[in-house]
């Protein structure tokens, strides 16, 4: 990338959602606040990532931005061998006891996660100390928190080479208004981003994928199949995709019959550093 010696870096943390696509714009139309060098889409893995944001974030968004001066990078982790891992490798790998993703546990809570941390966040750490971030050259990283998650704010573990900054807030626009946004600019209003088996769905969201998107569906049960197979194998508790203690087929019927259910309670959560779901 090019950049004027130690001028320091502006970025967008972008997830390919509704807030993040939203600061995109605003940035092109030199409305929000930063002069923006690049927005950055750290991408999960193409087989962990929703598949309509993933081609929201290539056919849509990355020429829309790029064209107009702003180029949208795409990340991805790449281990010490020099191979990319992505999350559903890790979770899926064969031995392997991770479980990084905020799976429900018996009880019902949400388990450790480290999915945001790993694919998201020291991701797009290691491009900007790439590219010349430093405790002495700080970057500024846009978040695409909007007002209507203020409670989200602050929730970052900050890095020394970066600071992080919540323009969506400062300009006073929630969701809707985000969607105002993108919609004048005449671009297609992207859905909610995020990993397709994440936990963190409503039971609304997954009975929707299970009618509308079986095989999305079908793999977030064979996820949640494979996991407890090895938790059977170590004598551990059986951990679920949902909240209801049962397997994730057993758990959400089609959208349909769920709808006018389930519009509120832990399946609201998101993770809170706001690289995710925006």
């Amino acid at each position: 990338m090019n950049k004027t010696e130690n001028k320091p870096l502006v970025t967008i943390s972008y997830g390919g959602g509704v807030q993040s696509t939203a600061m995109l714009v605003l940035a092109v139309q030199g409305k929000l606040g930063y002069d923006v060098d690049a927005a950055l889409f750290a991408n999960v893995g193409d087989d962990s990532e929703h598949p309509a944001s993933l081609a929201y974030v290539k056919d849509i968004a990355t020429p829309w931005a790029t064209e107009r001066g702003i180029p949208v990078h795409t990340l991805v982790r790449v281990k010490r061998d020099g191979t990319q891992e992505t999350l559903l490798g890790r979770l899926m790998k064969e031995g392997s006891k991770s479980l990084p993703i905020p799976i429900r546990m018996s009880n019902g809570a949400p388990g450790n996660r480290s999915c945001t941390a790993d694919f998201k966040i020291a991701v797009i750490g290691k491009w900007l100390k790439a590219n010349g971030a430093s405790k002495d050259n700080v970057a500024t990283v846009c978040i695409g928190i909007s007002t209507d998650e203020i409670q989200r704010v602050g929730n970052k573990k900050v890095a020394p080479y970066e600071r992080p900054v919540y323009p969506l807030i400062d300009l006073g626009l929630d969701r809707s208004a985000c969607q105002q946004v993108i919609a004048q600019a005449g671009l297609p209003v992207p859905g909610k981003s995020s990993c397709y088996f994440c936990p963190f769905h409503r039971p609304a969201t997954w009975a929707e994928m299970r009618r509308d998107e079986p095989d999305l569906f079908a793999k977030s049960v064979e996820l949640e199949r494979v996991l407890n197979q090895r938790r059977d194998m170590l004598g551990k508790d059986h951990v679920w995709l949902t909240r209801f203690n049962k397997p994730l087929d057993q758990a959400v019927g089609e959208a349909q019959q769920m709808l006018p259910l389930f519009t509120t309670g832990p399946e609201m959560e998101k993770c809170d550093s706001g690289y995710c779901w925006t």
